[in-house]
């Protein structure tokens, strides 16, 4: 896995100990640990928490982007929504297409 720098990049001024956190104890600590969880596993999980939580905005593409990385296909993205869609909501399953649309289009 990469080194991450998201947090610092965006926040590593106005925020520096958040910025630490995120990098270095979420993306290295926690999205490292491979060997318990795969990258794909882990991307599909943040998607599903994400969406569960109604979060559509760049933190939602953000991670579908990564699951896209990771591996996730196109149809299996769509087929994550569409089950989720009767669990969190068909709102919700509607705006996350819509976002899923523009990772898997590119």
């Amino acid at each position: 896995m990469k080194k991450q720098t998201a947090g610092r990049d965006a926040l590593g001024i106005f925020a520096p100990k958040f910025a630490e956190l995120n990098d270095d104890v979420l993306f290295d600590g926690v999205w490292s640990r491979e060997d318990k969880l795969s990258l794909r596993d882990r991307s599909v999980i943040t998607v599903t928490a994400l969406m569960t939580k109604g979060i559509f905005d760049n933190s939602l593409k953000y991670h579908m982007a990564n699951a896209k990385n990771n591996g996730v296909t196109a149809e299996e993205i769509a087929e994550i929504i569409t089950h989720l869609a009767f669990y969190v909501g068909w709102p919700n399953a509607w705006s996350a297409f819509a976002l899923a649309k523009e990772v898997w289009e590119d």
